[in-house]
């Protein structure tokens, strides 16, 4: 169901547009992409760049992370296409600190602390939340996903607690979605309809 119409006639003025899409590699890792692209429906002046027309992007960065099985960050790859600030590309070297780092419980904040503030990009950092979901969102399902024909979540080695649970309400551990796909970490009333 989309959102209703708005309540009063509006005038676009800036989008932002994030991407993130996971890849599976052929030598057994993962790649997770992201991409921000920010532009304004209006002409601008850059002291740098100029005028920056409607549609021109004001910035338009990408970061790639490798990754293993266990979420271990093997590889990272960075680029600045449009910046607002010439000395915005010098901080992209600082993003490989991520190298050997894991994404797990804390993760955002394990982001924040290693490059928050003038240790890195505000909006690579931003990126690297959602790139954290997209990771588990690509890996878990490509590893474990349900080969049943149910269309169900991904499912974790035998008798190991599945990760996913209690992250949401549909997957709180009392739900009928855990009743269906995880019934041996079910803790709801038995036999619920």
């Amino acid at each position: 169901m989309p959102l209703p119409p708005p309540t009063a006639t509006r005038q676009p003025l800036h989008r932002r547009q994030i991407t993130l899409d996971g890849y599976r590699r052929e030598d057994g890792l993962w790649d997770i992409e992201g991409r921000l692209v920010d532009t304004k429906a209006y002409a601008f002046e850059n002291a740098w760049r100029g005028t920056l027309t409607p549609g021109m992007a004001l910035h338009d960065m990408s970061l790639r992370l490798t990754l293993d099985e266990t979420y271990t960050i093997r590889d990272v790859a960075v680029c600045h296409d449009a910046t607002p600030f010439p000395e915005c590309p010098a901080i992209l070297l600082n993003f490989r600190k991520l190298i050997g780092e894991r994404i797990a419980k804390g993760w955002n904040q394990k982001v924040r602390d290693m490059l928050g503030g003038i240790e890195g990009c505000t909006h690579l950092v931003e990126m690297l939340g959602p790139i954290g979901t997209v990771a588990f969102q690509t890996i878990a399902h490509d590893r474990y996903r349900d080969r049943s024909g149910e269309g169900g979540p991904p499912q974790p080695p035998k008798g190991k607690r599945p990760p996913i649970l209690d992250t949401c309400h549909a997957l709180a551990s009392d739900s009928t979605v855990v009743q269906r796909f995880y019934p041996e970490f079910y803790t709801g009333k038995p036999n619920q309809p």
